[in-house]
């Protein structure tokens, strides 16, 4: 079956065609028109200009609609992958936190058993429990411990872990960096003191990624650049990014966008179970959250617990504060996250990748997201 999506304004890394249209063809891209004249099809899907950009990818989400990955729920895992469409998101690394090993092997059993119809899950990202017990964060401080390979592997026989954020600077960090990239695994820092000396022993090993950059990391110092500083000079690093201007201020943003390529920088939304919730009270790993305003802090000490920021609306606050071109600013949302996980076939609007694909109105809002070619949200 071929279907055509037809009056689009369709933006893609480097690439932004007004009035195109897209073929679709056994969930795959088969064709990209400007030409008036247009392939025949089984179905046409009437854009009426709306802008189609490469479906979103989210490789840092815990949760949403009041379910968190960690509740370790088959209908948790099924309501987050389906309502994050609404979101514009095609690929989802469902992410962990720092847990005994019993509750993590919990969370993947039931990422297992998902149900596929909602966005891909390709694989889970183990946000800690190997990171700096001084850079705890919202997560528990009584499960950290020790960076251990063993651990990855037996929760990776479970279902694929794509990538682990871990401090590098804890004994055996730099180590794990290599065991990881050996078995397919992108390592990530983050929760973590690491000095720029220590980010490059774990760079020697493979350390190409740092996680929700900015937040619990040593910060630019003019005697150690730290992790932030490692983010900013090493062009090949790929850094993860909040941008829902209470983790990030908006002059960072521009800051970042300024000096580094966006092909490395991945928007994400690090977003906990109050996103698309009211304001109110929620938990974190068995840590109390008020949220209100947006904002999700822990209700004692107050620090930052996740997000509840959306794909769509990071987008467009950063293209609010930057100004850059949509054909830029597109390898942030999924092209980027492709790249620094070895994801084939997403990222892009081109023939021979997946039709993974949202469909934005001018105020970024999500009118359908397709997967596969198959429409699975509608506005």
């Amino acid at each position: 079956m071929k279907t055509l999506i037809k009056n689009c304004r369709l933006v893609s890394p480097d690439l932004d065609l007004a009035d195109a249209s897209i073929l679709i063809e056994a969930g795959k891209i088969a064709g990209i028109f400007t030409a008036s004249s247009l392939p025949a099809a089984d179905r046409t899907v009437d854009a009426a200009g709306l802008t189609a950009m490469p479906g979103f990818v989210d490789v840092h989400c815990h949760g949403r609609n009041n379910f968190d990955f960690c509740d370790a729920l088959v209908d948790g895992v099924n309501t987050i992958a389906r309502e994050k469409l609404a979101e514009g998101v095609t690929t989802l690394l469902p992410t962990t936190l720092t847990l005994p090993e019993a509750d993590l092997v919990a969370t993947l059993k039931s990422v297992a058993a998902y149900d596929g119809k909602g966005c891909k899950l390709p694989g889970v990202h183990l946000e800690g429990p190997f990171i700096n017990p001084k850079c705890t964060g919202a997560q528990n401080p009584a499960f950290v411990r020790k960076p251990d390979v063993e651990e990855v592997k037996r929760l990776n026989a479970i279902y694929p872990v794509l990538k682990v954020s871990f401090a590098v600077e804890e004994e055996g960090g730099d180590r794990l960096c290599e065991e990881l990239r050996n078995l397919g695994i992108t390592p990530s820092c983050v929760h973590s003191a690491a000095s720029y000396g220590q980010f490059k022993a774990g760079y020697a090993k493979g350390l190409r990624n740092l996680s929700h950059f900015c937040n619990q990391m040593t910060p630019l110092h003019h005697r150690d650049i730290g992790l932030v500083g490692a983010g900013l000079l090493n062009d090949g690093v790929f850094i993860e990014f909040i941008c829902d201007k209470l983790h990030i201020s908006p002059d960072m943003i521009a800051l970042v966008f300024k000096v580094k390529d966006a092909g490395h920088i991945q928007l994400i939304s690090d977003a906990m179970r109050a996103s698309g919730m009211p304001n109110g009270e929620y938990t974190l790993g068995g840590l109390p959250v008020i949220v209100q305003g947006g904002a999700a802090r822990l209700k004692e000490g107050g620090a930052l617990a996740g997000s509840t920021l959306q794909i769509m609306d990071a987008l467009r606050n950063v293209a609010e504060i930057t100004s850059l071109p949509l054909k830029e600013l597109v390898k942030s949302t999924s092209f980027a996250q492709a790249q620094a996980l070895g994801l084939p076939g997403i990222g892009k609007l081109e023939p021979g990748y997946q039709a993974d694909i949202v469909l934005l109105t001018r105020e970024f809002k999500v009118s359908k997201t397709l997967v596969d070619g198959e429409i699975r949200y509608e506005a």
